[in-house]
């Protein structure tokens, strides 16, 4: 299928990018296209205009700083995944990049386009809450740091504001043990469950409409998972406590 019609923007400059968020309504960001572009294509996103931040230099760095990672919006998610810097630093970022989708689409897809995305299945918003990181989001009132445990608000919803460009996430270093773990039909699918452990913390996703924060003695307390064709609920709550069991087990 083909997207509908849009205006496409290609600003050059982060300011240009947040006036133009600023002034447009109904917008979308286009990083790497890895969730937006098939969302497009299927007609389940119908924004009026595009804004396209690929030629915005210097928006690609994964640096040290605070004693974590700082990731900004362009930095690809092979290229975390590559990262020397990372994988010293923060190694259940790596174990957790490995686990999305497939490498041709991790040459594409960044690491805060999946925040701002906000998938309730997928592996770096648990990651980001499981460690305590926040985001950084710049707007033409400046920048504002929003935590992650106040971050995701729904499924497919964040505390973004219309004018808002998640420009820099920020993932504080993987305490030890750490283990990432999660259950799908194949290999690349979206989990059916998953758990984040960063030492004594656990987060979940796939169970929830944004990823939680639980006691890893009793993972399951309070969930209401939905169910769908490739899993029941209680099979959901089967593998939250099976999956916390081993990753507190290792």
């Amino acid at each position: 299928m083909k997207p509908p019609p849009f205006e496409y923007h290609s600003p050059s400059t982060v300011e240009e990018a947040c006036a133009l968020l600023g002034s447009l309504e109904d917008a979308k960001v286009l990083a790497g296209g890895q969730s937006l572009v098939p969302l497009l294509n299927f007609r389940l996103a119908r924004p009026s205009h595009l804004v396209d931040i690929n030629r915005i230099p210097g928006l690609d760095a994964i640096y040290e700083r605070d004693g974590g990672v700082a990731v900004q919006a362009l930095a690809r998610q092979a290229g975390v995944e590559d990262s020397e810097l990372v994988a010293r630093v923060c190694p259940l970022l790596t174990a957790a990049v490995r686990l999305v989708a497939h490498r041709v689409i991790r040459n594409r897809g960044t690491v805060c386009g999946s925040l701002a995305h906000a998938d309730p299945a997928s592996e770096l918003p648990a990651v980001l809450l499981a460690l305590g990181g926040h985001v950084i989001a710049r707007s033409a009132r400046g920048d504002r740091v929003i935590e992650a445990g106040t971050f995701f608000r729904g499924v497919f919803e964040t505390a973004l504001e219309p004018d808002e460009l998640l420009v820099e996430a920020w993932f504080p270093a993987s305490p030890g043990p750490f283990a990432i773990l999660e259950e799908s039909r194949r290999h690349g699918d979206f989990a059916l469950a998953g758990v984040v452990r960063a030492a004594d913390r656990l987060a979940l996703f796939g169970v929830a409409p944004t990823p939680v924060l639980a006691d890893p003695a009793d993972p399951a307390r309070g969930l209401r998972p939905s169910g769908d064709l490739e899993a029941t609920p209680e099979f959901r709550l089967h593998l939250v406590r099976t999956l916390t069991d081993r990753a507190f087990a290792a």
